[in-house]
């Protein structure tokens, strides 16, 4: 199964995703965090921008700080056996949406479209892995609203996006 996932339509910039490559991105939220929030997206911003601070402050003084190897083996760990989503919104907001696109359509591979607010689809987030392996079966994505009000039901199967 390909994880291609192409963002196209009322956008200055059509975009393609590759949903096999977001692992490694620091954005990524364990699905279990997520559906824990209360005020999910907020909190998430606070941090992602939080950790670029504290990240940016240590290449600028240099200094380095000392890397436990206990820690790095639990990363791993956790990659290998963790179920991830990813915020839709650095990815929608990158192909600058048009004035006149005023709603997402998510496209399935069982011929579902889902259409969404831009507003929900800004606050949405994707998941890509469960048990530290790609969606395979009912992927390559998933779709959740930014409140988790559909964790237990996402959207499955989500190929593509489209701004309409």
């Amino acid at each position: 199964m390909e994880t291609i996932l192409p963002i196209k339509g009322k956008v200055k910039y059509a975009i393609t995703l590759d949903a096999s490559v977001w692992i490694f991105d620091d954005r990524k939220i364990e699905l279990e965090d997520f559906l824990k929030f209360d005020d999910s997206i907020k909190k998430n911003e606070n941090d992602y921008i939080r950790a670029q601070a504290e990240r940016w402050e240590r290449e600028r003084t240099g200094i380095k700080p000392p890397v436990n190897k206990s820690i790095k083996r639990f990363e791993k760990e956790r990659v290998l056996t963790g179920s991830f989503v990813i915020p839709l919104k650095p990815f929608l907001s990158n192909a600058e949406p048009t004035q006149d696109g005023e709603r997402v359509q998510l496209e399935s591979s069982d011929g579902n479209q889902h259409v969404l607010t831009m507003e929900e689809a800004m606050n949405g987030f994707l998941r890509f892995s469960k048990d530290g392996k790609p969606l395979r079966e009912d992927g390559p994505t998933h779709f959740y609203f930014g409140d988790g009000s559909n964790g237990s039901d996402p959207f499955k199967n989500i190929l593509g996006i489209t701004v309409i």
